[in-house]
């Protein structure tokens, strides 16, 4: 039975430490269901390219080109569903939820060029964290028919595929996102954090928190050890990266 290669396929994944063998098992799981095409994407913020934050996939060829000449990010409606979703979902039952959306003939023409493009049909399974959605599986190509458990049981390498690949990319943010005490900001730092990323120097924070000077740089020397940041301009460009101010 195909369910029987999702429960190996967990349980062969604690075994795994390299990237390339991580994805060649995965990919073996997908050819056994059917599935083409696929991608482990970090969820990306509206001024990144998410082709950047792939951690692992396989598309049609061109497909990816296409994708973001045509901005389809803004209308696609298998990642805009995600806003709404917990758990995975099929990618045409998310155009049924924006069938009063006044963009949704653009939904429409997205999903044709798909299809054209060998992307017929497919699933989204999101990976949510401590911060919200960190990240998506995406399965597609072919219609292929998932049953109630596999359902289940795909959520849960989802989950775990994305984590795994993430701690072999980029340990330093699987572990911050993942829940690190050592991450964790007190509410004044995280205060002092924003200021300095609105580009505020010490003084100005200073006056705004009604605090002294040495009070700021002793916050900010906290700030930098927790992130492992070298300077303030580094520890600003982690804080943007993990998602801790926007």
């Amino acid at each position: 039975m195909r369910i029987n290669l999702l429960a190996q396929f967990i349980g062969l994944l604690d075994e795994l430490t390299h990237h390339d063998d991580v994805v060649s098992e995965f990919e073996r799981l997908l050819d056994g269901y059917g599935f083409e095409y696929y991608g482990v994407i970090r969820q990306p913020k509206p001024h990144e390219d998410p082709m950047s934050l792939v951690l692992a996939g396989r598309w049609p060829p061109k497909w990816p080109e296409n994708y973001i000449r045509k901005k389809y990010i803004v209308t696609d409606p298998t990642i805009l569903y995600l806003g709404h979703a917990h758990v995975g979902y099929r990618w045409r039952d998310s155009i049924a939820a924006f069938k009063p959306n006044p963009h949704r003939k653009r939904m429409e023409r997205m999903l044709v060029d798909a299809r054209n493009h060998g992307l017929e049909d497919g699933y989204i399974f999101p990976v949510h964290g401590r911060r919200g959605l960190l990240g998506t599986i995406m399965l597609g190509g072919k219609a292929v028919d998932l049953q109630p458990a596999e359902m289940g049981l795909f959520e849960g390498v989802a989950t775990r595929l994305f984590w795994k690949l993430l701690n072999i990319v980029d340990p330093t943010l699987c572990t911050a996102l993942s829940g690190d005490p050592a991450i964790h900001l007190t509410r004044r730092e995280m205060e002092a954090l924003n200021y300095l990323a609105d580009g505020m120097t010490s003084h100005e924070i200073a006056r705004v928190l009604s605090i002294s000077n040495h009070t700021v740089d002793w916050y900010m020397n906290g700030i930098q050890e927790k992130l492992k940041a070298k300077n303030r301009h580094h520890a600003v460009a982690l804080s943007f990266r993990l998602g801790l101010v926007s």
